[in-house]
């Protein structure tokens, strides 16, 4: 309604502070909002009394159509991928004896195999990485144990 921001509101909260002072602030936020919440509920009553008049006159409907006319006037795409998603609704109920209804339980077991196919390689290869990590620190290990160790000096 002012549109104002947080910083607006913490200035005029400072203001009202050093205007108003510290004692008598709290009871004229009181007020403050109690003037708002009558408002809003005078607001409240008069959109609703102006709903049941449309209701009675049957404006409702004829309001209805005029503001599907305007948003289809002012978003045609948001219409247009309206109608699209209408239609694709309908090609999802395919009857199941159909070829089409074949062709997509076949494409859907394909890509179940090809994912199953992807697992069982990512799987072997880091099976296979982690032998070759094993058998390298197994070879470190074993030329450690044959490398002689230095000797330590004592302490004296």
């Amino acid at each position: 309604m002012f549109d104002l921001g947080a910083t607006e509101m913490l200035v005029v909260g400072v203001v009202a502070l050093i205007v108003v002072g510290p004692k008598d602030l709290p009871v004229m936020f009181r007020k403050v909002g109690q003037f708002v919440g009558k408002a809003k509920g005078m607001a409240r009553e008069f959109s609703s009394a102006m709903n049941d008049a449309a209701d009675q006159s049957g404006m409702r409907e004829v309001s209805s159509g005029i503001n599907k006319s305007l948003k289809a006037a002012s978003n045609p795409l948001g219409t247009a991928m309206d109608g699209v998603k209408d239609a694709t609704t309908a090609l999802k109920d395919v009857d199941p004896d159909s070829e089409t209804a074949k062709l997509a339980a076949k494409r859907a077991e394909d890509v179940k195999r090809i994912q199953a196919g992807t697992a069982r390689a990512a799987a072997e290869r880091k099976a296979r990485e982690a032998q070759e990590a094993l058998e390298k620190a197994s070879a470190l290990e074993a030329e450690l144990k044959d490398s002689p160790e230095p000797q330590k000096k004592a302490d004296t």
